[in-house]
């Protein structure tokens, strides 16, 4: 099966690791990843197939400040800024099983019963709340 996939923090100090980590987080969405190598199991090939994806953010800021150099200021704070930010996550899962035979070609699905039940809670959250909610409205 297709494990899990993911690149940790990493402290990224100039443009070129910068480049290097996204390049690094795209790796993981090549056809490779997607496809996993195909398994012999007595008759058939087996071969997982996964989702996989790619979140990234960035992000600077800089302070307000006066084009005064720092021994001229009335006040030391006042050339203060700065800022600065970025991450991202790469990942994948398994979604299905191609199996290849005597009898042809089989696509089964693999049901994530967890993100299932998630959902679920979610959605069942939601109305109950929504109902509460109603029912205040309407006084009762």
């Amino acid at each position: 099966m297709a494990e899990q996939q993911s690149l940790g923090a990493l402290a990224v100090r100039n443009y070129a690791e910068a480049k290097e980590l996204i390049g690094r987080l795209f790796e993981v969405v090549q056809p490779s990843s997607v496809f996993g190598s195909p398994v012999q199991v007595g008759e058939r090939t087996v071969i997982t197939a996964s989702e996989t994806w790619v979140s990234m953010g960035f992000g600077f800021g800089f302070g307000g400040c006066q084009a005064v150099p720092p021994e001229e200021a009335d006040d030391p704070d006042e050339n203060v800024g700065g800022g600065g930010g970025g991450g991202g996550y790469a990942g994948s899962r398994a979604v299905a099983v191609i199996s290849v035979g005597p009898k042809g070609v089989s696509v089964e699905p693999i049901i994530d019963v967890t993100k299932l039940g998630l959902a679920f809670l979610a959605v069942f959250t939601a109305f109950f709340a929504a109902m509460v909610k109603l029912r205040k409205i309407a006084g009762g």
